[in-house]
């Protein structure tokens, strides 16, 4: 079982980037995803879940309006496009696959936004 997430980067305030996590080892379409995101010094907090379809979305209060996650089931992958970032959005960027009562992480995703 495998998650790899990339795209991650130094970005300036205002801009945009794409997370993907390439997923195999197990039925990607049977898994529900996440991304979580982990701040120096801070805990690990949940950015935004899909379900295994990728008929419904949750994201945090923090990212509402400016990230958008979407799965999709034939390429195994599942994507995060964050606009408008923040300074604030700096942080390790994790994927999460959950299901099947079986959970997955990746190893992250290093986020800088700094001007």
């Amino acid at each position: 079982v495998q998650l790899v997430e990339s795209g991650g980067g130094l970005v300036r305030p205002g801009g945009s980037l794409r997370l993907s996590c390439a997923a195999s080892g197990f039925t990607f379409s049977s898994y529900a995803m996440s991304w979580y995101r982990q701040a120096p010094g801070s805990e690990r907090e949940l950015v935004a879940s899909i379900s295994s379809a990728g008929g419904s979305t949750n994201y945090a209060d923090s990212v509402k309006g400016r990230f958008t996650v979407s799965k999709d089931n034939a390429k195994n992958t599942v994507y995060l496009l964050m606009n408008s970032l923040k300074p604030e959005d700096t942080a390790d960027y994790y994927c999460y696959g959950h299901g099947c009562g079986y959970d997955f992480w990746g190893q992250g995703t290093q986020v800088t936004v700094s001007s």
